[in-house]
């Protein structure tokens, strides 16, 4: 398995009642959510990982949830792994989706 394809579809249902126009796209060996292009979700494995703001990253790691994306051996820019205990809302789940839009956003 690539990816937790339970997640996949909370995210799918989620994505669809904010209304905006993802694509999903195979990446990473897992799948991503893309917006205008840009990746801001995606799924590896188990975890869902998300691209933010570097503005935002001071207190994202003070949740234990959340850890630096060290998908290659190295640190990847703007990326983060969240755990499945981060996860265990729908509510968790789009608060991530957001912070990936607000990311989108500022690349357009």
């Amino acid at each position: 398995m690539a990816y937790d394809e339970s997640l996949a579809m909370r995210i799918r249902s989620i994505a669809e009642n904010m209304d905006q126009p993802f694509v999903e796209k195979k990446m990473f060996g897992g799948l991503s959510f893309l917006y205008k292009g840009k990746m801001t979700v995606g799924i590896i494995k188990d975890q869902l990982c998300a691209r933010i703001i570097e503005s935002d990253f001071p207190n994202l790691f003070d949740d234990t949830n959340v850890t630096p994306m060290n998908f290659t051996g190295k640190i990847m820019k703007d990326f983060v792994y969240v755990s499945q205990d981060g996860l265990q809302s729908d509510e968790d789940i789009k608060i991530w989706i957001e912070r990936g839009l607000n990311h989108a956003r500022s690349k357009l």
